[in-house]
């Protein structure tokens, strides 16, 4: 039995080993698509475009001014900037903008968690384990629903 188990371990070691090699040896391509897309793309008047509601954009925006993305170059390396894309973030997940998939629960869940304490000690005053249980039914209710608005 034993000799069974290190069998199978060795094989799926062997296996896992072969399978990063065969990641390693693929073709790398620098863009998924083709050379007339990637000429197109390149063309001086292509325009940027809000990765929100694909609405163009003009070179020097910082805005989307259809949907109001933060949608600039370094939006998310600026240090004032980059405050709207984290309340973008926040905004998504309260307001049910978002893809409800485990990994982004989770993640949304360790946001909530991190922020808790920036948020109480600086500005509330209140203890930490106050604030996650209201971020947690607040975020839970939104993903879920309400039943008493389903009802009416």
């Amino acid at each position: 039995m034993l000799i069974a188990k290190l069998a199978i371990g060795g094989l799926m070691i062997g296996l896992f080993w072969r399978f990063l090699f065969w990641v390693r040896e693929a073709p790398t391509t620098p863009d998924p698509w083709d050379a007339e897309t990637d000429k197109k793309l390149s063309e001086p008047e292509t325009s940027q475009a809000c990765h929100h509601c694909s609405t163009p954009l003009a070179t020097t925006a910082w805005f989307c001014p259809h949907c109001g993305s933060a949608v600039g170059p370094y939006n998310n390396m600026m240090p004032y900037v980059f405050i709207f894309s984290e309340g973008e973030v926040l905004r998504n997940s309260t307001s049910r903008n978002f893809r409800t998939r485990p990994l982004i629960i989770i993640g949304y869940l360790l946001v909530a968690l991190g922020m808790t304490p920036i948020l109480t000690y600086a500005y509330l005053r209140i203890p930490v384990c106050w604030l996650f249980p209201i971020l947690l039914v607040l975020f839970l209710k939104n993903i879920f629903g309400d039943e008493d608005q389903e009802e009416d």
